[in-house]
């Protein structure tokens, strides 16, 4: 992976968490034909899990998610020596600013609101 001024990204391992397959795909799509490696949770606790085991350079996590949503998956992630400094961005459809500042509190290096344009979305990946 180049960044945008040419100079290497730390950024090639992408973990995605998202209860919607159609999310989860548009999103691995998006981060495919960019040239991440990408692996997928349907739910934060399966997150978890694979962050644990994998050790991505970046989380992506949908907020509202059964079986453990993305706060809590984000703060778990933040509190565990292992996996503490991995970026996480926030990908979720709440909007209000409240949902932002409570992501940034827990740990959280960015959100994208749904729905995105893939720019964005890679925009925001560049950035951190």
């Amino acid at each position: 992976m180049l960044s945008e001024q040419g100079t290497p990204s730390a950024i090639h391992k992408v973990l995605i968490a998202d209860d919607s397959n159609t999310e989860r795909l548009n999103l691995k799509q998006i981060l495919e034909a960019a040239g991440y490696e990408v692996i997928t949770a349907q739910s934060g606790n399966e997150a978890k899990a694979l962050a644990e085991s994998h050790m991505p350079d970046l989380v992506m996590l949908d907020i509202i998610m059964e079986d453990g949503d993305g706060y809590q998956t984000c703060r778990s992630l933040k509190r565990n020596p292992a996996t503490q400094s991995i970026p996480v961005i926030m990908v979720s459809s709440k909007s209000n600013p409240v949902d932002r500042q409570w992501a940034q509190k827990l740990g959280a290096n960015a959100y994208i609101v749904k729905p995105y344009k893939d720019e964005d979305v890679l925009q925001q990946i560049a950035a951190l």
